[in-house]
């Protein structure tokens, strides 16, 4: 009954806005939130080869601890409540260089969150390891891990990943490292990248899994839709990407989707550009992301928003929307609220 009411609302986007944008205010009120974070890439070196990649081997750059230490430490300076930690898969990569990564943090703050390590860097580990997903997720929990993103999603429908992404885990792979990492009190967020050569179905099919997951476990966090960047890379030769009206209702359909389950609706400024994502705050979205500090890899595909963006900019934007900002952490508790 879901999934045929959502076609309907699909073709009266208005009333997706409406009813998105109702359903926001009675979950979250007119409280935006964002995060002060850092991005931290540490390797554009690649063994997948994933057709909508533009960042794999540009650079051919593998960070250092002490590269790494140097960027937590200006993140703490900044004042970051949490680094994003994420690379290309290294051929030899396993659980001790993954422990290394957050040994290099942990070095530098006990305190700050780390955000680190998709699903197929995860699942990398584990093959490498010869060991189970589980036993890689509890590692690397005790050696400092918080959360996880829920990247390597891209559409979770495997005839559409045999076509754009066939090294990665397949579904019901991402599925297990992410229901694993919930079942052992590891926080992710969802992520769905879209705009490519997915259909409606196929999309809803993705929204389908998340609301399951969340009705399973309770541990996604937010759920952040991604437009494919087309620029650079072989995906973008053959696909036709969303235009602004599109990425609006996706969210909206989001909203209603996975409401009242997944409480949080990212708009990805990075991705959208300010403006876009500012319109979105009407049609379901109540968080505006992170300031990020890096973000080389949207960059290197096409994206336009720059890789920074300071907290006093995104609350703007947040109060020209009449919307009310906030600052949070990666959880979702308000440390600081804004007035007028």
């Amino acid at each position: 009954m879901l999934e045929m009411n959502v076609k309907e609302l699909i073709k009266n986007p208005y009333r997706s806005f409406e009813l998105a944008d109702r359903l926001r205010d009675e979950l979250k009120g007119d409280v935006v939130t964002f995060v002060i974070n850092r991005n931290i890439n540490f390797t554009d070196l690649c063994i997948n080869n994933c057709l909508f990649c533009s960042y794999r081997n540009r650079k051919k750059f593998v960070l250092s601890e002490e590269e790494i230490k140097k960027k937590v430490r200006e993140a703490v300076d900044y004042g970051c409540t949490e680094v994003t930690v994420q690379g290309g898969l290294l051929p030899e990569a396993g659980l001790d260089f993954y422990i290394s990564i957050l040994r290099a943090i942990r070095d530098v703050s006990g305190d700050i969150h780390v955000h680190a390590f998709s699903p197929m860097e995860v699942y990398h580990a584990a093959r490498n390891e010869g060991i189970d997903v589980e036993d890689v997720l509890r590692e690397l929990k005790k050696a400092g891990l918080n959360s996880i993103p829920g990247t390597a999603a891209e559409i979770l429908v495997d005839r559409v990943r045999k076509v754009i992404c066939p090294d990665k885990l397949t579904t019901d792979e991402w599925r297990e490292v992410i229901t694993t990492a919930h079942n052992l009190g590891i926080p992710t967020t969802a992520t769905m990248m879209y705009g490519h050569i997915e259909t409606w179905e196929d999309r809803l099919e993705h929204l389908r899994l998340i609301r399951e997951i969340q009705e399973e476990t309770g541990g996604f966090t937010e759920f952040i839709p991604l437009p494919f960047m087309n620029k650079n890379n072989r995906l973008g030769e053959i696909a036709k990407p969303s235009n602004g009206f599109e990425d609006l209702l996706v969210i909206a359909i989001a909203r209603i989707y996975l409401y009242p389950l997944v409480e949080n609706i990212q708009a990805s400024w990075v991705k959208l550009g300010k403006k876009l994502a500012q319109a979105s705050l009407h049609t379901g979205a109540n968080d505006f992301g992170g300031t990020l500090m890096e973000e080389n890899i949207s960059r290197s595909a096409g994206a336009t928003s720059g890789e920074f963006m300071s907290p006093e900019e995104i609350r703007d934007a947040i109060q020209s929307a009449n919307r009310i900002p906030a600052q949070r952490d990666t959880l979702y508790g308000i440390l600081r609220m804004y007035e007028g």
